[in-house]
């Protein structure tokens, strides 16, 4: 056996995507609930919920690249991530359980900003902790295990939080059900999970390692050695953070640079159809197709299980017959499975297009970052994640209150699949102007 090869840590990344369960089962929820609870309550807008809905994506895109930037310079005995983690997860469980319980508008907003800030304070470690731990050429296949755990999020949020919501008639056992999952998760990263900083701080400091954390920083040294961005070199660089992220895309060749720009374009156009559909999905059905909020948010446990069950077989895929065929055909497959949801308002064959609809999300989710950090120098891996999440968090928020805009106008919930099915035509086309950032596996 090879040994210089390196191995997936199977363990350790499915152990790390309880990190990311916790956070896709607290948007699943918060995206399913909220715009029922602000309708309900409080607003008639659609623009208006659109936009309230929006304030974890500005967050997002205003936060989340500072906390990343800052996380990777924090050096203590808990790592780089795990500080971050561990302060962020708790309050934003116990903040959760406040959401359905407040009675008043102003009380309401004090929350979800406080809940949607917090957030943002831990979301980009957590995300950070599986590039952290695994070798550059096994990430494809990491980040499929690490989807499959935010599809598990997913799943419990929609069937689990579905069902609590229509035995209990309120929302309020939903949200504390999402709290309770947080702190579960939480646990199990902070016993379970040893980054590659916290083991080589404590060397440093000569803190004595357990036999097992002894074996993981051996592995840690041989897999994910230090690089020159780390300790002193990074230090050098602390006022050049801007410039560095503009030499990663200015060290591209035309092509390249053209094949990231519409890339990117892609990026922004399918995930506006997608936050389209996951933000006013519950209102659509039980608008449209008659269906009480505790089936409304069930129904999306459809789209969220095959996409769990196809997201490790969507990242292995591609690497056999590249991430671009494998895009386009999740494009295609969405744009063919949303387009009859027009016509149709039967709840059943609505499920079974929901059903087939997350196989193609899949191909899709899976392979988009991997394609663009592609095309990225070592170095340069964090600006292209941050290129990434730029456009991705960009049509969070500019899709949800363009939609809610159309709505208005329209009057009809109806308009959801016809705007999401043009954001999907809008992707293909820039996908066929991409030429790089694919990869086939090459067996040796």
């Amino acid at each position: 056996m090879d040994k210089t090869k390196p191995k997936l840590n199977y363990k350790n990344t499915f152990l790390i995507g309880f990190g990311f369960l916790a956070s896709s089962l607290a948007w699943s929820l918060y995206n399913s609930f909220v715009p029922l609870i602000l309708e309900e309550r409080f607003l008639q807008s659609t623009a208006l919920i659109g936009l309230i809905m929006t304030i974890d994506n500005f967050f997002g895109v205003v936060f989340q690249p500072t906390v990343g930037i800052l996380s990777d310079k924090t050096d203590t005995k808990l790592g780089k991530r795990m500080p971050w983690i561990a302060f962020g997860l708790p309050v934003c469980a116990l903040l959760f359980t406040f959401i359905p319980r407040m009675t008043t508008l102003a009380g309401t907003m004090a929350v979800l900003i406080a809940f949607n800030f917090i957030m943002s304070l831990w979301r980009s470690p957590v995300i950070s902790l599986m590039p952290d731990v695994t070798p550059a050429s096994l990430r494809s296949g990491a980040n499929g295990i690490i989807n499959l755990m935010g599809g598990v999020g997913s799943i419990i949020a929609f069937l689990v939080g579905g069902k609590l919501a229509a035995s209990s008639g309120g929302m309020n056992l939903p949200f504390l059900m999402g709290a309770m999952v947080m702190f579960l998760s939480l646990f199990l990263l902070l016993f379970f999970v040893r980054e590659p900083a916290m083991l080589r701080y404590r060397k440093r400091h000569a803190i004595a390692l357990s036999a097992r954390e002894q074996a993981l920083y051996e592995r840690y040294e041989q897999d994910v050695p230090e690089t020159a961005g780390n300790g002193e070199k990074e230090k050098e660089s602390e006022g050049k953070l801007f410039s560095k992220k503009v030499e990663g895309f200015k060290s591209l060749s035309s092509g390249e640079k053209r094949s990231l720009l519409f890339l990117l374009f892609a990026i922004f156009a399918w995930f506006s159809g997608y936050n389209a559909v996951e933000t006013f999905f519950t209102l659509f059905a039980t608008n449209n197709l008659g269906v009480g909020k505790g089936q409304a948010a069930m129904m999306l446990t459809a789209f969220s299980l095959t996409f769990l069950a196809f997201a490790v077989p969507s990242g292995f895929l591609a690497q056999k017959v590249g991430r671009k065929k494998m895009i386009l055909i999740g494009l295609c497959g969405l744009i063919a499975t949303f387009l009859p949801i027009l016509l149709i308002e039967n709840v059943t064959v609505v499920l079974v297009l929901l059903f087939i609809a997350g196989i193609f999300w899949a191909c899709i989710n899976i392979n988009s970052l991997p394609m663009v950090v592609e095309m990225a120098k070592p170095e340069a891996i964090g600006s292209f994640t941050g290129y990434y999440y730029f456009f991705s968090f960009t049509a969070a928020i500019v899709s949800p209150i363009l939609f809610g805009w159309l709505r208005d106008l329209s009057k009809t919930y109806s308009t959801l699949f016809i705007y999401a099915v043009a954001c999907y035509v809008i992707a293909l086309v820039c996908m066929l102007f991409v030429h790089h950032g694919d990869h086939k596996e090459e067996e040796v």
